[in-house]
Order: C-alpha cells, then structure tokens, then sequence
C-alpha cells in the first residue's frame, strides 16, 4: 500500500473512532441514537466500499480489544453480543454495500443517498434480528425498538454524510476508491 491510502484509511477509521461512541441514549429502547453510523457513512462515501469496509473493520476490531470507541465510551466483545452488536455487525455491510452503490451513483446525489439507504436498511436488518434474539422479542417489537424511531435521524445522516464528505474531500485531496 501506497503512503497516502495508509494514511488516509488511518485517518477515517480515527473519524469513526471519534463519531462512534457519541450517542444519546432513547429512554424507551436498548439502542442509542449514535453517530457511528454518521462516520460509517461518512468513511464510505470518502473511500468507497473496499477502504470504508476496511476502516470499518479496524474500528471494530479496535473496540473488539477494549477501546473505547463504541457508543457510550465503550468497547469489548460484551459491547458485539449485546443488543447493539447486530447493529456494528451491520456497519460492515453498510460500508460495502452502501459504498459501492454510492461510488456507482456518486453524480447523482438522490441515487446515491438512495445506495446508502439500502445499506442503512441492510444494517437495520442485522440490528434487528440480533436485537430480538438477543432482548428475546418479536421481529415486529424490535423493529419498533430499535429502528422505527430512528429512520428520521439516519436519513438526516444521510444527507448530512453527503454535504460533509464533499467539504472534506475537497480539503483532503481525496478521491473516491483510494
């Protein structure tokens, strides 16, 4: 790898270290509304799919080992099997599919935040099935804990993903697909 892709996923990955544990705990679910998938978002559309999915993977791996970069300050596996882990689970596939139908659309803002919404969705899908396993509820209960309410604040990242990579990108020097 050449010096600047090192450099630049070590630097995404240390944005997603710093949005991740940012969250604001819902008094009414076990899941926090947090600003790791913001960076997730933001790491796919700077790099697209394979450098955001690797960013993604050093994030978690880095809480995986007890650094606190998951939401709330924590880190650990005990963070990746409780009910949120199916959520970092779905970072991965966010990253690599949300990237790459971002970077296949990324002239058109609409199809391409709607590539990121379909990654959004596949992310929701792992959250949710674990959330149900995990806090034993129905498929429809976790859904209304853990993804429902936070539809509105995701499309918000969405957008706020796409206005922020454009300003960052062009500070950088960065170029889709590093």
């Amino acid at each position: 790898m050449k010096t600047h892709k090192l450099t630049t996923i070590g630097l995404l990955t240390a944005i997603l270290c710093i949005l991740g544990p940012i969250a604001i705990v819902l008094p009414f679910s076990p899941v926090p509304v947090s600003l790791g998938t913001l960076g997730v978002l933001l790491v796919c559309l700077l790099s697209g799919a394979k450098n955001g999915t690797l960013c993604t993977m050093l994030y978690l791996f880095l809480g995986l080992a007890g650094l606190p970069v998951f939401s709330g300050f924590t880190g650990g596996v005990g963070r990746l099997l409780g009910p949120t882990g199916g959520y970092m689970l779905g970072y991965l596939f966010l990253a690599l599919i949300g990237g790459h139908l971002a970077s296949l659309w990324k002239k058109h803002l609409p199809l391409q935040a709607l590539g990121l919404l379909i990654g959004m969705c596949i992310c929701y899908l792992f959250g949710t099935l674990w959330l149900a396993y995990q806090s034993n509820m129905r498929f429809e209960a976790a859904l209304w804990a853990g993804v429902i309410p936070y539809v509105p604040f995701d499309v918000a990242k969405i957008g706020a993903a796409q206005v922020l990579s454009k300003a960052i990108s062009r500070r950088l020097y960065l170029k889709n697909n590093i």
